[in-house]
């Protein structure tokens, strides 16, 4: 038989599972999306003035996916992780560009994409979990 703090240590394993998962699908994503957008740019006359709103959409679309999937079986704090799973994402992403980056700074636009990294990764969470009950309310009233 199991005590409580058995069941905690195993939620918060499977909280941790699920949140790293998360972020390695928004990566992928990001990954996809980028080449995908890289591509357009080489082969087409897009304008490069598009490049840092396309930035910011592709990586708000990436953590809503990576945050949708990565805490869809978490049936407890699911805008915690996935706030969490934006916040590991874009802190992730920060760090690896000050290494990488000379004269790296946190300036208004790096702000923007903390805010946005974080509500993506909650507001899916919270959307996904409203969808699903959703669902289930309509199926019940159904079954007669």
């Amino acid at each position: 038989m199991k005590n409580g703090t058995d069941t905690v240590r195993i939620e918060t394993k499977n909280s941790i599972f699920h949140v790293v998962k998360g972020i390695g699908i928004a990566y992928l994503t990001t990954f996809l999306l980028l080449f995908v957008f890289s591509t357009l740019l080489t082969y087409t006359n897009i304008s490069e003035n598009v490049i840092a709103p396309v930035i910011l959409i592709i990586t708000v679309i990436s953590i809503l996916i990576g945050g949708s999937i990565g805490t869809c079986k978490i049936k407890k704090n699911g805008l915690i992780n996935g706030g969490m799973i934006g916040f590991f994402y874009i802190s992730m992403l920060y760090v690896i560009s000050s290494f990488v980056q000379t004269g790296f700074t946190l300036n208004l636009y790096a702000i923007l994409m903390i805010v946005f990294s974080i509500l993506a990764g909650m507001i899916r969470r919270n959307c996904w979990s409203k969808l699903k009950k959703y669902r289930f309310t309509i199926d019940m009233t159904h079954q007669v």
